[in-house]
């Protein structure tokens, strides 16, 4: 119980944010109206894949200084569960779009280069499986995980604040803490966004241990 206290953090956090995401009132913004809940999901979605692969790069940084296959397992676990978060992403995304803007997907700049930085993960599982000796999988991976990390950052952060965008705090449209995310919003909104970065963490541990006892079962 000691050691799992972040876990039924997570787990509480979770189902609080989801109920009240769902039952609690929220601002009637015109076009948005009862989407707005949307925010409670989406977004803690993004934070969660940002920590996530922000871990993985963290151990292939590692794994080049210390060629431990545990650190290579890490990255490839942690980067495994944020492209799951990215995929949610883009699904609760395309979903919002679909009731606001009229259509799931208008090839605004960010859903574009959203789902880029996706795919920059999926190119590193390709790389990945195209090299089969170990040591040097591990290496040339890792090193693709340090420039896809930084590349992925200016994707999502930097290209859609340079273009016109529908996304709020894009292209002079105010983001939501200028307008509408007011205090009973972030009563929801914070607490989501920490719930399912430790869930996220918790499904990565998880990915980890089982890629552990495999490996132990290979050798």
């Amino acid at each position: 119980m000691y050691r799992s206290w972040w876990k039924i953090l997570a787990a509480s956090l979770v189902i609080y944010a989801t109920v009240a995401g769902f039952l609690m009132p929220v601002p009637r913004m015109a076009i948005l109206n009862e989407t707005i809940r949307n925010l409670y999901f989406h977004v803690p979605m993004w934070f969660a894949m940002i920590v996530l692969f922000s871990i993985s790069v963290w151990y292939s940084v590692r794994f080049l200084a210390s060629g431990k296959e545990s650190d290579d397992l890490r990255a490839v676990e942690s980067a495994n569960t944020g492209i799951i978060f990215g995929l949610l992403g883009l699904v609760t995304g395309a979903l919002w779009a679909g009731y606001t803007w009229g259509e799931f997907w208008s090839f605004d700049p960010k859903q574009n280069f959203a789902a880029i930085a996706v795919l920059l993960y999926f190119a590193y599982f390709v790389l990945r499986n195209a090299v089969d000796e170990e040591q040097k999988r591990g290496k040339i991976s890792a090193i693709y995980n340090i420039f896809a990390f930084p590349m992925m950052v200016v994707l999502l952060f930097v290209l859609p604040r340079l273009q016109d965008s529908l996304h709020p705090g894009n292209g002079g449209n105010p983001g939501f803490n200028s307008y509408d995310l007011d205090s009973r919003m972030r009563l929801v909104f914070y607490p989501a966004c920490l719930g399912w970065i430790l869930v996220g963490y918790w499904v990565y541990s998880i990915c980890f241990r089982l890629r552990s006892l495999e490996n132990k079962d290979i050798h």
